[in-house]
């Protein structure tokens, strides 16, 4: 088990998602697919500027991208980080496998 895991590109991703609307936003987008700030807002119990807020922190992150149409402004998942995130947790879990199976060896024999 050499090398490290590049976590350091992921630490954006998972600060946005270590808040609870921020997570229920990514749900409600994963659900419902794009959708109006209006729309996002319904799903959390926030204001319209604390929504939007939280929609520029996991843009800023690239969870999600937005568009306007009309006056509204459309947000959208974006789900490479979901998969780069995915990949690294299972990386991760390979490697404490491994850890935990060398330790087993060790203390069985």
């Amino acid at each position: 088990m050499t090398g490290t895991l590049p976590a350091a590109p992921l630490c954006p991703f998972f600060h946005a998602l270590g808040d609870p609307n921020r997570l229920r936003i990514v749900v409600r987008l994963c659900d419902g697919g794009p959708s109006s700030t209006s729309k996002v807002t319904q799903v959390l119990s926030v204001t319209r500027q604390a929504a939007t807020k939280h929609l520029e922190l996991l843009e800023t992150a690239g969870l999600v991208s937005s568009s306007r149409r009309g006056r509204e402004r459309i947000w959208t998942l974006q789900t490479k980080p979901l998969t780069q995130a995915s990949d690294y947790l299972t990386q991760l879990s390979r490697r404490w496998d491994a850890a935990i199976g060398c330790l087993r060896a060790y203390v069985e024999d």
